[in-house]
């Protein structure tokens, strides 16, 4: 399918203002290379704000994950209950159902029989 050219035009400044967006020069939070840790090593002081940045951004992410955690237990136990009351639910409305499948049956074989003997008195009444 080929573009229009508005569509090419469209295309070519988004690409410029996404292109313009990557080498945007920006502070790197990455320590120098002199200043690099080593593990096991106590966390240098010059770099220590976007270190304990760093901390406090993964704490906020571990709680967040945890409360998300609680959620979907807390939600999935309401689940499982919900099931298990509706299984319950559902077998007694299949044992009620199999008992009204009987009535029925029991009900159609004496509505059976009762017409065969108002047939028979009626045939005895003609003759």
């Amino acid at each position: 399918m080929r573009k229009t050219a508005r569509e090419t035009n469209i295309l070519r400044a988004f690409a410029r203002t996404w292109a313009k967006m990557l080498t945007a020069h920006r502070r790197s939070t990455y320590l120098p290379p002199m200043e690099q840790m080593q593990p096991g090593n106590p966390l240098p002081s010059a770099g220590g704000q976007a270190v304990s940045r760093a901390a406090s951004v993964k704490d906020r992410v571990d709680v967040a994950l945890s409360r998300l955690e609680t959620m979907v237990d807390e939600r999935l136990s309401v689940e499982r209950l919900r099931a298990d009351e509706l299984a319950e639910r559902l077998s007694k409305l299949e044992r009620q159902h199999d008992e009204l499948k009987r009535v029925a049956i029991e009900v159609e074989g004496r509505l059976e029989r009762a017409m065969e003997y108002i047939r028979s008195l009626l045939a005895a009444d003609q003759q």
